[in-house]
């Protein structure tokens, strides 16, 4: 099969961004579509683990984010009162000399890609997707959804939990599950003093603190939530109070009398998209969220789309055509994503436990596990190579 040297990236958000940018950094000029008109994304903050920092440094944009962000080295897990559990040492992965865990405000990332894809000679399109794809030989001939035609060596669905190029793939069998919980952000101003994570356990709710910048900070809360509901925007600041209220700890009380400003306070539900693999069908591949969506709870979802770009990349850079390159980007990415899936879900399940006593039980295990603090478990498999 020929090289892969035309490549066409559907959606412009982090997944599309960093494969933009690594392939520019390999010589080979991508083109992006994003169905939005505008380059826009949510005003909250974005964790990024020792495995994102690294990924991140191999496409050169690294000290750039670590510049515009706030680095964090531990993780303080407390009760709903503020009572003391344990104490975590992130693992430092991308190197001994840089902080484990950068935050950032997700603008800053946005616009760091951006920047960088252009810069490359990136052609990003907005207000466009894909209409149509069919398979012609060695190309994909792509219908877009202004009506032109064009073709390709390889298609990437970076186009985010509710893909469209997945549908086009596998039609509605692998649309998202809802797990049962929902998550609310809100982004307020930072105490010098809270320069690491935090994270509050109560019964059937767990809330989190993250330093996202020198000035900026955001309150996390993950709730139970039956039945998925879908709340208005002028509702969400009262109803993240009152998902507040068994929560007596004094940072998220101040928090909590701060929340009034709907655009300020951002809900979604936590949805998983689990395909086996492979991803991909001919020459159309999916990345990131549209292959392997995942809840917050370790942080690694939008690091697994940018692992994606970086493994992705690589192979074709190697020119051995798409058939080989998507086998082997498999090999490499499945049980990988895999395991975060799993150990996401695991936390999440746990952290939400709606019982008292099974709540009381989970604090337990975590003070005994903890009493030297050391890294969380899932960090050890994450510091292996990519």
């Amino acid at each position: 099969m020929k090289p892969i040297r035309r490549v066409l990236i559907v959606g412009g958000g982090i997944g599309g961004l960093s494969l933009a940018v690594a392939l520019g950094r390999r010589g080979i000029q991508a083109e992006i579509v994003e169905i939005k008109s505008e380059h826009n994304v949510y005003g909250v903050g974005i964790i990024q683990p020792g495995n994102a920092l690294r990924a991140l440094n191999g496409l050169g944009l690294m000290e750039r984010c670590l510049a515009e962000g706030l680095q964090i080295d531990y993780y303080v897990m407390n009760d709903s009162d503020g009572g003391f559990i344990a104490r975590m040492k992130l693992l430092r992965i991308a190197s001994p000399d840089i902080p484990a865990v950068n935050g950032l405000p997700r603008t800053a990332l946005h616009r760091i890609l951006t920047e960088t894809a252009n810069a490359l000679g990136a052609r990003i399109r907005l207000g466009l997707s894909v209409q149509a794809l069919e398979q012609v030989g060695d190309e994909v001939d792509v219908t877009l959804t202004d009506g032109s035609r064009e073709k390709y060596d390889l298609v990437v669905g970076a186009d985010g939990i509710r893909s469209r190029i997945r549908t086009l793939l596998f039609g509605s069998q692998f649309d998202p599950q809802y797990t049962g919980h929902g998550v609310w952000r809100f982004t307020t101003t930072r105490p010098a003093e809270i320069d690491h994570q935090i994270m509050y356990f109560g019964v059937g709710v767990k809330a989190g603190i993250m330093p996202v910048s020198k000035d900026q900070m955001y309150l996390l809360l993950v709730t139970n939530e039956p039945g998925n509901p879908r709340f208005e925007a002028a509702q969400l600041p009262r109803l993240l109070r009152e998902r507040l209220q068994s929560f007596t700890a004094p940072l998220v009380r101040q928090i909590r009398e701060q929340i009034e400003d709907p655009a300020r306070v951002i809900y979604g539900p936590i949805e998983e998209v689990i395909i086996p693999s492979p991803w991909y069908r001919g020459s159309v591949l999916l990345i990131g969220d549209a292959a392997h969506a995942s809840g917050p709870h370790v942080s690694q979802g939008a690091t697994m789309a940018i692992e994606d770009a970086v493994v992705l990349a690589e192979l074709i850079a190697e020119g051995e055509g798409a058939e080989k390159t998507l086998a082997r980007f498999m090999e490499r990415r499945y049980e990988r994503c895999k395991f975060v899936q799993d150990i996401s879900h695991q936390i999440g399940q746990d952290g939400n436990l709606d019982d008292p006593v099974l709540c009381e039980l989970r604090n337990e295990r975590m003070r005994a596990a903890f009493q030297d603090p050391q890294p969380r478990p899932h960090e050890r498999r994450l510091a292996e190579p990519i």
